[in-house]
């Protein structure tokens, strides 16, 4: 065989070679077919602990004028706020307030009932537990709940989805195994998160006439389990023929 011949064959065969990778290249990036196709989900947990607490105390009250009704709720916020003051780690916001009149058989208004309440929040629980003690001694609790803060929850979550893709590929690749293919493609995917705030039992109900002190309760905050869920489809590519 002339060097020439010889040399030709190589370029021949190394051709081929480019030829086949290039089309397996092609098959797994071109455009599904909507056939071999696997819906399927994976899910990644993590149970952390919670971190942050969260409380709503409001005040009721009746008068017979607007105006007497506003001063009473007002001074009661006013107080609140002032006594939260005293609390550089506990965050306290005015909450949600409400008006409305009462009537007589008559359909004439006879006076005026309004609410008025403080939203808290801290991560840290013994000062609120304190806080909370204070203003229960004007203030009535309307719920208490635990959570993970935003900031934890954000670096769980990129670490959480993380792992959820990386067993979204494992699964395909498993998957593509079992069935005998050459390859996937991926069709399409999303990844969503769970997980967040869990309620707990309101604390014992006492209003200002109950007693002058309140003892602070101690808060268990408990866990919370945050999760990452990867959705998608894949379609199976099978071996060139």
């Amino acid at each position: 065989m002339s060097k020439s011949l010889s040399t030709l064959l190589s370029q021949v065969g190394m051709l081929s070679v480019l030829g086949t990778t290039a089309l397996f290249a092609n098959a797994a990036n071109a455009e599904p077919t909507g056939y071999n196709q696997i819906s399927f989900n994976v899910e990644a947990n993590q149970e952390v602990e919670n971190d942050q607490v969260t409380t709503t105390l409001y005040k009721q009250a009746q008068a017979t004028t607007p105006k007497k009704l506003a001063t009473e709720l007002n001074a009661a916020m006013n107080q609140a706020l002032n006594i939260a003051k005293r609390y550089p780690t506990v965050t306290a916001t005015t909450g949600r307030q409400h008006t409305y009149p009462k009537y007589d058989d008559n359909g004439k208004i006879t006076g005026w009932t309004g609410t008025i309440s403080v939203d808290l929040k801290s991560n840290d629980f013994a000062k609120t537990s304190e806080l909370v003690a204070q203003l229960q001694e004007n203030l009535v609790i309307q719920n208490i709940q635990f959570g993970v803060s935003e900031k934890k929850q954000k670096q769980l979550e990129t670490e959480l989805i993380k792992k959820a893709s990386l067993q979204f590929k494992e699964q395909a690749k498993s998957l593509t195994e079992t069935w005998d293919m050459s390859g996937y493609r991926i069709v399409n995917v999303s990844i969503n998160t769970n997980g967040g705030y869990q309620p707990r039992p309101m604390m014992m109900v006492r209003d200002a006439a109950a007693k002058s002190s309140v003892p602070a309760q101690e808060f268990e905050g408990g866990n919370t389990k945050l999760g990452v869920t990867a959705s998608g489809t894949i379609e199976l590519i099978p071996f060139m023929r």
